[in-house]
């Protein structure tokens, strides 16, 4: 029986540590940012992430160790993310795992950072946990910079893709937006806090695939038309009309994301919502999400820290794998992509 584990994520330009025990309850979380080192080239930098990975890391699992009063010889196991996501980052987290569990002689596994948001919403700690009747089986909407889909989580390790966008991620959506703004890196969290008294209808975007029968999404047409506009804006008709434009633009995204997610729950006769990634965080999503609460749906968000990445939602995913006889080989390495067992696909493109 694993009791608690040591688990590292790093699949992207965060870097996180965290100490999870078998209930889901996190005894610690460690995570360092790099939005400073990134924000002068307006978008993640892949060499410049990797690189910062190997600078935080090994102090960061030593101030977790700290906060949470153990050892490495109070840990059962290790666990670290080891897809999908920037090759050269989980390189950095893959192979500190490895040294770890080979100098400690504890098995670690590598785990999707995808099942790890399908998870978040069961983590605990002082002053969080789920709902007492949460449970499987639920719709999820995974949504960030790099992903926008939904799934139906039947129960741990089973999860069918059943929606998804055709390009873009709702989150590359805002930041590109962001950009086109000037507005500085990272550019959805920025849209989100000039949207605040902002006319969420003067402009008219699209909505793609948003009235279609299906469970499909689409952002590059969003994108494009905000390009459009906002070409043929001066620049100081631009900073006049930001509140408008942030809030019009958001309006446009979220309204698309909720009714795929609502559409989703009316195919698969489920009151129960998890909505999870780092665009979980929008303002106006959580907003429209508790408006959903008052017509019985449950909706679980877990807090900001469990919806960015984070080592909680891995160490959870990573430990309930190893309770469950699993572990992984030492030659196992970092993948840019889910492998095929992670997930059923069925994509609801016609109902």
């Amino acid at each position: 029986m694993f009791r608690q584990i040591l688990s590292v994520e790093t699949s992207c330009d965060d870097t996180s540590v965290a100490i999870v025990n078998a209930e889901g309850f996190v005894l610690a979380q460690c995570s360092a940012s790099q939005d400073l080192q990134h924000a002068p080239f307006g978008g993640v930098v892949p060499e410049v992430a990797s690189r910062n990975h190997t600078i935080a890391l090994l102090p960061l699992i030593e101030e977790t160790l700290k906060k949470a009063n153990l050892s490495m010889n109070d840990l059962d196991g290790f666990t670290v993310t080891n897809r999908p996501g920037l090759i050269g980052s989980l390189i950095v987290g893959v192979m500190t795992v490895k040294a770890l569990s080979q100098a400690y002689n504890k098995p670690f596994i590598g785990v999707n950072h995808l099942e790890g948001h399908l998870l978040a919403p069961f983590l605990k700690d002082n002053e969080y946990a789920p709902p007492a009747d949460f449970n499987y089986p639920y719709i999820a909407l995974a949504v960030s910079g790099g992903h926008s889909s939904l799934y139906w989580v039947e129960a741990f390790n089973k999860y069918t893709i059943i929606g998804t966008t055709k390009d873009d991620a709702a989150g590359e959506a805002f930041d590109k937006f962001a950009k086109m703004l000037g507005l500085p890196f990272p550019g959805g969290v920025n849209v989100d806090r000039l949207s605040k008294g902002g006319d969420r209808k003067k402009y008219d975007f699209p909505r793609g695939l948003l009235h279609e029968k299906n469970l499909m999404m689409s952002f590059s047409g969003l994108k494009s038309a905000a390009h459009r506009l906002l070409t043929k804006m001066s620049d100081d008709e631009k900073k006049a009309e930001t509140p408008h434009l942030c809030a019009s633009f958001q309006e446009a995204v979220v309204e698309t994301l909720v009714g795929k997610m609502t559409l989703a729950a009316a195919l698969f006769k489920t009151k129960k919502i998890v909505i999870t990634g780092g665009v979980s965080a929008n303002s106006r999503l959580r907003e429209m999400a508790s408006e959903m609460t008052a017509k019985g749906y449950q909706i679980v968000i877990p807090p900001i820290r469990y919806c960015t990445d984070n080592a909680g939602m891995i160490g959870y995913a990573g430990i309930l794998h190893l309770n469950a006889g699993e572990s992984s080989p030492l030659d196992q390495g970092p993948a840019s992509s889910s492998y095929e067992a992670d997930f059923t696909v069925r994509l609801r493109e016609q109902i």
